[in-house]
């Protein structure tokens, strides 16, 4: 038998600077995929009070804590923050947040993200709200986290650099979603003159994808270990974005496209079929991720549309 001061000693030196600096940096990109303000003002607090626990509580601990995690616990908090206080979520009102190069003179233009000027059913495309230059360097609504897109591809770069991360995941993350948008583009609005290349863009720096393949798809514990799996599981993420943005009610999509290839990791890291080396069984795999998807996509998207 043991004191409490001797199970609490024990604990104590099991703890090592990790179990601060893990759920530090869930923390933080939890603050920065949430809205700034919300309406009424005092709302916000509970949401993060709220999102963060429930990311930590249920994201987290109850799976065994640090390492153990299957999801993303701040894409769970802040799904979870969303569903619950969505209706309260606002954006400042003013200039810096709002305010397009494109728009006319005093024109203030307010909204939880860009996307929600591109309109799928009669194929429109507003550019005139904000351009591609207005986008990739933030003079949009959203997050503190995903809204300039210089430092994000900054601290992409610098993390494959110094293999913090792998490359494979945001690569197919990026590449199946521009891909599957670039087919999109050319079936809604190739035939109405739109620049498709505009399209593509306007969609891949819109949100949060890139702040969310660089930062979130990426977390080593809730990913594929294997190099097959992390390109499967890029092309999973990929895919499913596009079809909930292009589909779902939500115009956005990145943190549920996350927690759903979340629940993929474990199939795809199955010691019966994983492997590290490329064979023709996974390249398979992965073009049938990538095609099948697809071919939904461009089957409801001539629905929807013709």
């Amino acid at each position: 038998k043991h004191t409490l001061k001797e199970h609490f000693e024990k604990q104590r030196k099991a703890y090592t600077i990790n179990n601060f600096l893990v759920p530090l940096v869930s923390a933080l990109i939890f603050a920065m995929i949430m809205p700034a303000s919300s309406n009424p003002g005092s709302i916000i607090y509970v949401a993060l009070i709220l999102g963060s626990a429930f990311g930590l509580i249920i994201g987290k601990l109850v799976f065994g804590g640090t390492g153990k995690n299957i999801f993303n616990p701040a894409a769970v908090g802040m799904v979870f923050a969303k569903l619950c206080f969505g209706s309260y979520y606002t954006y400042p009102d003013n200039s810096y947040y709002a305010y397009s190069s494109n728009a006319a003179a005093g024109e203030i233009t307010t909204g939880a993200t860009p996307l929600g000027y591109l309109n799928y059913t009669d194929k429109t495309f507003d550019f005139t709200h904000y351009s591609i230059l207005d986008l990739f360097l933030g003079k949009t609504p959203g997050t503190i986290g995903e809204i300039f897109k210089v430092t994000i591809l900054v601290g992409l770069i610098y993390m494959i650099i110094r293999h913090t991360i792998d490359w494979r995941i945001p690569l197919l993350y990026l590449g199946v979603f521009t891909f599957d948008m670039l087919i999109v583009g050319s079936i809604l609005y190739a035939a109405k003159g739109v620049n498709v290349l505009s399209y593509v863009m306007y969609n891949l720096l819109s949100g949060g994808l890139i702040f969310g393949a660089t930062f979130m798809a990426t977390d080593p514990v809730t990913a594929p270990i294997t190099r097959p799996g992390k390109m499967m599981y890029g092309a999973i993420l990929g895919s499913l974005t596009v079809i909930i943005r292009l589909f779902a009610a939500l115009p956005e999509g990145v943190a549920f496209s996350i927690l759903l290839a979340n629940i993929s990791t474990s199939v795809l890291d199955y010691y019966k079929w994983s492997t590290d080396r490329y064979n023709w069984k996974n390249l398979l795999s992965l073009a049938l991720i990538v095609l099948l998807p697809l071919l939904i996509i461009i089957w409801a998207t001539c629905v929807r549309v013709f």
